[in-house]
């Protein structure tokens, strides 16, 4: 049955990935050639969010080849594999409706709608002939006692960092959770190191999601629309290249007031 529902669901999602990038402002000054990694740290279950993530990968395609490195699961990168390699949009949606566990059925705003479209978005642009990559980043670390959240940050690290050894001549593009994407250490948390910061941060760029007010999807007592607070600059759009939160961030990707995205099989 959740198959069938997001076949379904897949099926009405515009597959317009070829068509030219909208511009973000700002966001020439991501592509320096000293950046090898350019992550952003988002809020789950926006509608904004994955689909400017999409534009900046467009973007970035036209300087190079891109590596996309989204918050799944690594055991589900033969599902990716085979979404972006079918050879029909039936059987790259009908790759994805198969994989029985993961985001898109323990829902918590990585498995919405938005980031359904963001997939399709990436597949499009690569079946154009676009230079771009779909990989997952979430490693399959062990929970050993003792061993603390910070253990697996650095497995995460670990895997960014070979997935740009992998293709060395691409940028890796990064959307995941706000507190992975920090540049600095969380002094007394069991967090300790956030993934971005065990890479040499003269190879990265980490922006965060603007907190502007609106709303996103999210598990919280349940899952459903929680409100986000606007502790940032109500008026500022686009990229903003300024140290954020004591240099957690290298700068904030404002999209303004966001609107929920529900989950792409309710």
């Amino acid at each position: 049955m959740i198959a069938a529902l997001l076949a379904a669901s897949l099926q009405v999602v515009a597959l317009d990935g070829a068509s030219d990038c909208r511009p973000i402002a700002g966001a020439e000054a991501l592509w320096r050639e000293d950046i090898r990694y350019v992550f952003i740290g988002e809020t789950h279950g926006t509608t904004e969010a994955p689909a400017a993530f999409a534009e900046l990968v467009c973007a970035a395609l036209e300087q190079g080849p891109v590596t996309v490195s989204v918050e799944y699961p690594v055991q589900m990168q033969p599902t990716l594999d085979a979404f972006m390699a079918a050879d029909s949009d039936a059987a790259a949606r009908a790759a994805l409706a198969a994989y029985e566990y993961g985001p898109f059925v323990h829902h918590d705003g990585r498995g919405s709608s938005a980031m359904l479209e963001l997939l399709l978005r990436i597949r499009a642009m690569a079946k154009a002939g676009k230079d771009v990559t779909l990989v997952a980043s979430v490693p399959d670390s062990p929970r050993v006692e003792g061993f603390r959240q910070s253990y697996a940050e650095m497995d995460r690290a670990v895997l960014w960092g070979r997935q740009a050894m992998a293709r060395p001549k691409a940028r890796v593009m990064v959307l995941v959770g706000r507190v992975h994407a920090e540049k600095v250490r969380r002094v007394g948390s069991p967090l300790g190191l956030p993934a971005a910061a065990h890479i040499r941060p003269e190879e990265t760029l980490s922006l965060s999601l603007a907190r502007q007010g609106g709303e996103a999807w999210m598990c919280l007592d349940e899952c459903a629309n929680a409100p986000i607070p606007e502790s940032d600059d109500p008026t500022v759009r686009g990229i903003l290249l300024a140290p954020q939160q004591d240099g957690k961030f290298d700068g904030l990707l404002a999209l303004g007031p966001v609107r929920a995205s529900p989950p792409a099989v309710p």
